[in-house]
């Protein structure tokens, strides 16, 4: 599967942001997909995964109330809706999946992974 992150861009404490990761090239319906970030000098950490139904999702403790995932099987695309963001979200956001129907929120679960959108949060 290929993905392609976007919808990044500068955004103020407080505001919205929606993600966007397309996949093509695989099976993406039966399929986990997640969203990690990476901020400078720090390592890439789980943010929000949804299984290929639908069905659960999981959020990083940092995140929860604030942001949520969701897939449209049908578009083959999966989203990251950010709300009020806070300076600490500022990273690169990448979307991974893997394909099986659970997911994780280990990054070495996940064999294709999107180039990264740039999300920055001034305060």
């Amino acid at each position: 599967v290929q993905l392609q992150a976007s919808g990044g861009g500068l955004v103020q404490t407080g505001d919205s942001l929606r993600l966007a990761c397309a996949a093509s090239g695989g099976t993406f319906s039966n399929g986990c997909m997640a969203w990690f970030r990476q901020a400078p000098g720090k390592e890439r950490e789980f943010v929000a995964s949804i299984n290929w139904g639908a069905t659960t999702t999981n959020y990083a403790d940092s995140v929860k109330g604030r942001f949520t995932v969701s897939r449209d099987n049908s578009k083959v695309t999966a989203y990251l809706q950010m709300n009020s963001l806070l300076p600490e979200d500022m990273a690169i956001y990448f979307c991974a999946s893997r394909p099986f129907f659970d997911c994780s929120p280990l990054r070495s679960r996940y064999t294709s992974w999107g180039q990264g959108t740039q999300v920055t949060v001034s305060s």
